[in-house]
């Protein structure tokens, strides 16, 4: 009678909401009753007096967790209709089915109650108008809400306890399965073994990620994984290594033999996302070396770890390494300053069309705009190492040249085999599709010809592989013939001569350097102090001169200066250029003479011209000759062409100095006047050229 009292014909009128939820998609599977019990709560509604019309059922949320309202449409729909005022009662099994998060659930009691809707579960009807109802419900949300921590406590309790003794099944990553009593051992493949085996090798050799990857590409070994999403969850398939997947491997401490759990926690923000955060090694909530048998040692794994740090530029640490690269730095990720001990990077400049390195210390100037620490030429340095190089691996050619040998032997060998084997897998799975092919009935045309295809398939496959087998067993065979071997005994012996080979990559110098060099520290002063530590500890010092600037290697040599002096005695800009030219010389950027360069040439190194030069030898130009002798310029001329003055070139613009014209000129002009004209004009021109004389 209580709850036929809450129902006011103003419920009736609005539609009842029935919200069903079950937490997994196994439950909706497997906990039907409880399914059957939550649909069973209409008839609750229609003994109250709602017609089945207006019963509306919302259970698009099967499958879904009630920890939160994200992701749950159905229960929005339902809290949107509330706050609307179109429900006149909201149906449901048990609190717990509406929400188990307290904010959800008090959320909706106050919908609830400012659109005064009224709430039916299996243990009565409440209205949340009311206090004493609101308290009850109230009290429920909370206890549901204690019950899914209680659960999940249990839950977790259980997974930690297991993790602790190292028990705990998980998925295991690929070359690892569980026997039959639940323990990890290798993968029984062969070819994943191999594979994975190569694999760390090749890390180990290479010193990056990228190297093994790239390694793997250039021969053409496929490499395992497995398949992490259903319908075919757990089957190991072969392709192409990406590096993302090499860096998971190298992190992965299972290949070490260790167990690890809580390597990682989730947050949930703000937003209702969950972020995956990465946890560091100490933070962990298990690790347990030797575990089971891995692929390799856990110092090995960290030492793996180690060297991916230093090769990382993300970490950003002032004194990491990072691995052997294209450019021509030979030192690049291995030179420490001397000053303030951060490890220096590296800059390229061009000059003659060719890339010169430079180290310089930047960090603290990027960091706090402070002034750079260092900044050093680096081609003198690098020249410096190669030498220092050459001198320390000479005695010690003939063992490194049997070693090399042997390692491209038995490199090429463990390449074969895992080949070999992937021929032998295509082969076998083309077998597989031909038996089954062969078994099905002929008649049955559907199965039939989807089996022929599959064959077919795997027959492409099979001869791919021994295509690409063959092929690379050519190439193998080319470098492990006789002829090459020999070419390697003479070049490990000849290592100057390896080292000077201009078709010797500097990424290959550069890992020449590093298995000898731990690192170099520069300090520059007057000179450049380079100390040099091996790796077998012994420490080695050079003092360089500093390098010139540019503007200095740009400079005219003093040679061609002196010799621009002596010349311009006897000739102008424009005849020392080619005088210069016919004797191959050149200016201090390397171009053939100019007039315009010996003119620049003789401003910046303060040298007399030509004119100067006759000047000083009491030469004089044709306007002041005119204007002493008094004599027209035509005149003048006319006599040079008849050469009675003497005229020497001053400039480029075919300008002339004179002589002073002596009693030479008057002799000449008597001997040429043989009729005796002008003898009075002689004369006078003889007196004036004797008061001249006499003033001067």
């Amino acid at each position: 009678m209580l709850n036929e009292k809450k129902v006011t014909p103003d419920h009736l009128r609005r539609k009842a909401y029935l919200y069903i939820r079950q937490s997994t998609l196994r439950q909706v599977f497997e906990n039907t009753e409880s399914t059957k019990r939550q649909y069973a709560i209409r008839d609750r509604a229609i003994a109250l007096g709602w017609p089945i019309e207006q019963i509306v059922v919302i259970d698009s949320d099967l499958g879904q967790s009630g920890a939160s309202s994200e992701g749950r449409e159905g229960f929005k729909e339902l809290v949107s209709e509330v706050g609307m005022g179109n429900a006149g009662i909201v149906l449901g099994l048990e609190v717990s089915r509406l929400a188990r998060n307290s904010s959800d659930w008090h959320r909706l009691l106050e919908i609830c109650a400012l659109s005064k809707t009224l709430i039916l579960d299996e243990d009565g009807l409440y209205d949340p108008g009311h206090f004493n109802d609101r308290l009850l419900l109230g009290l429920k949300g909370t206890m549901s809400e204690a019950e899914l921590h209680v659960l999940k406590a249990r839950l977790q309790g259980g997974i930690f306890s297991k993790a602790r003794r190292g028990e705990l099944k998980g998925p295991l990553p690929v070359g690892f399965v569980y026997s039959a009593s639940n323990k990890v051992i290798l993968d029984p493949d062969k070819q994943i073994q191999k594979s994975i085996n190569l694999f760390f090798d090749t890390f180990q050799r290479t010193g990056s990620a990228s190297g093994t990857v790239k390694y793997f590409r250039e021969n053409g070994i496929k490499f395992p994984r497995k398949l992490r999403k259903r319908p075919n969850k757990g089957e190991v398939v072969w392709g192409d290594i990406v590096h993302h997947r090499a860096l998971q491997m190298l992190h992965n401490p299972r290949y070490a033999g260790a167990f690890f759990f809580g390597r990682t926690k989730t947050r949930r923000l703000a937003d209702g996302t969950i972020k995956y955060e990465r946890l560091p090694r100490d933070q962990w909530h298990t690790l347990i070396k030797d575990v089971h048998k891995g692929y390799i040692s856990w110092e090995r794994h960290q030492e793996n770890l180690l060297r991916l740090q230093e090769n990382a530029h993300a970490n950003g640490q002032d004194r990491r390494r990072s691995p052997p690269r294209e450019g021509p730095a030979l030192l690049q990720g291995l030179v420490i300053c001397g000053v303030c001990g951060s490890r220096m990077t590296v800059r390229y400049h061009t000059r003659n069309g060719k890339r010169i390195p430079d180290y310089v210390c930047q960090r603290q100037g990027i960091e706090y705009s402070e002034k750079i620490c260092q900044h050093i030429n680096g081609s003198p340095v690098d020249e410096a190492i190669g030498t220092l190089l050459i001198q320390s691996v000479s005695p010690l050619a003939l063992e490194v040249a049997m070693s090399v040998q042997d390692e491209l032997k038995s490199r090429a060998e463990e390449v074969d085999r895992i080949r070999k084997q992937q021929v032998v897998r295509a082969r076998y799975e083309a077998d597989l599709a031909r038996r089954r092919y062969m078994q099905v009935d002929p008649e049955n045309r559907l199965v039939a010809d989807t089996l022929e295809a599959e064959w077919n398939d795997k027959l492409r496959a099979l001869t791919e592989a021994q295509d690409d087998y063959e092929r690379q067993c050519k190439a193998d065979h080319m470098i492990l013939n006789s002829h090459e071997r020999s070419r390697i005994m003479t070049i490990a012996t000849d290592f100057s001569k390896l080292w000077h080979d201009p078709k010797t990559p500097d990424r290959e110098k550069k890992r020449m350097v590093r298995l000898l060099l731990k690192d170099v520290t520069l300090i520059k002063d007057t000179g450049i102090t380079v100390h040099i530590r091996f790796k077998g500890g012994a420490i080695k010092t050079l003092n360089l001169s500093a390098p010139m600037n540019a503007w200095q290697l740009r400079k005219t040599s003093n040679t061609v200066i002196s010799q621009i002096d002596q010349l311009l005695d006897k000739y102008t800009d424009a005849d020392i250029a080619n005088i210069l030219n016919k004797n191959s010389r050149v200016s201090g950027t390397g171009k053939p003479f100019t007039s315009m360069m010996v003119y620049k040439i003789r401003r910046t190194y303060g040298l007399k011209s030509r004119f100067e030069r006759l000047k000083e030898q009491k030469l004089f130009t044709l306007s002041e000759i005119s204007d002493k002798l008094q004599i027209s310029k035509c005149t003048l001329k006319k006599w040079t062409k008849n050469n009675l003055i003497k005229g020497y070139k001053c400039n480029d613009k075919d300008e002339r100095l004179y002589q002073w014209p002596g009693q030479e000129l008057i002799i000449k002009l008597r001997n040429g006047n043989q009729q005796g004209r002008c003898k009075q004009f002689i004369e006078l021109l003889s007196n004036r050229i004797n008061e001249v004389q006499y003033e001067a």
